[in-house]
């Protein structure tokens, strides 16, 4: 394993009148075209497992726009595994073609199988895995965004020591299993900080399980409605950073954290002269499915 990669660079970006702060953000979008930042972390060390345990197909979960489907579809591709994406909602088998990450996790050879929201909440459960073993023989089982231990494994690399001298970590939050890898591999004098995508205050219990220490916070102000909710003000600010800065967000995941980030900035969050490290997780797969849900609803689009 693995594919070729290109290394992510701190990216410094400009910021006017921030109280003596040094702000960069960390280019993991931009190791590999199609299964980057924490997708790529998150899969190696799965792919590697699987291929020591001789398994050459790979089943999992997701949503219509699901960054981890098209990651894994990508990757099955070129490392020659099979894969099986397992689709939240039935009634988007009529919608491949016009799904652009449905339709391109289908090019990559994926094997699309939709279920009913109802029996998709049963993915976890011994009898559902039992009939998938049925359906498919043996395989290798990745859940739903990624996260496992050999996925926060991987999460453990984004970090390096070129990083060390950063007094804040940032970073979407999602499983929550970027940020654990994030908080075991920084140093005790770094706060990593992590801003949910998605309401709720279940994510706090769901990281402590893979945490080590407890240099983390979470920051739940910026997550616009909850999981794949935006306004007009969000995509506003994802377009003029883009203009701005030329780095594309995501509206699902760095999107909100840039928001918030630059947010807490004005509202003089951070101490003077704070070196601070947001992490761009990757995503930007899905800009194109959002945005033609947004052209439906006669909202502004992303500029990519």
């Amino acid at each position: 394993m693995i594919f070729s990669l290109q290394n992510s660079i701190n990216q410094q970006l400009k910021l006017v009148e921030a109280n003596g702060l040094n702000l960069f953000i960390k280019r993991e979008d931009a190791i590999h075209l199609f299964v980057s930042g924490n997708k790529y972390r998150k899969l190696k060390y799965n792919l590697i497992e699987a291929e020591k345990q001789g398994l050459k197909t790979l089943v999992t979960f997701g949503g219509a726009y699901s960054n981890h489907v098209a990651a894994v579809a990508s990757a099955g591709k070129q490392l020659g595994f099979n894969t099986i994406g397992y689709i939240r909602g039935e009634e988007l088998h009529a919608s491949i073609s016009s799904n652009p990450t449905l339709n391109f996790a289908h090019a990559c050879g994926m094997q699309l199988q939709f279920i009913s929201r109802a029996d998709y909440r049963k993915k976890s459960t011994a009898d559902f895995i039992n009939q998938l073993k049925v359906c498919h023989g043996n395989f290798y089982l990745i859940p739903e965004g990624g996260t496992n231990k050999l996925a926060i494994k991987g999460c453990e690399e984004i970090l390096n020591e070129a990083d060390k001298h950063f007094d804040y970590i940032c970073c979407a939050v999602g499983t929550g299993g970027t940020i654990a890898g994030l908080i075991n591999c920084s140093k005790p004098s770094q706060q990593v900080l992590g801003f949910p995508a998605l309401k709720g205050d279940f994510l706090q219990q769901d990281i402590s399980k893979f945490a080590v220490t407890d240099n983390w916070k979470l920051i739940t102000d910026y997550h616009f409605g909850g999981y794949a909710k935006i306004n007009s003000e969000l995509i506003s600010f994802i377009n003029q950073f883009k203009a701005s800065q030329n780095i594309l967000l995501d509206p699902i995941y760095t999107g909100k954290m840039m928001f918030g980030i630059f947010d807490l900035i004005k509202k003089g969050y951070f101490p003077k002269g704070s070196n601070i490290l947001a992490i761009h997780t990757g995503g930007l797969q899905g800009v194109a499915g959002m945005n033609l849900k947004l052209k439906k609803k006669n909202l502004p689009i992303i500029k990519i």
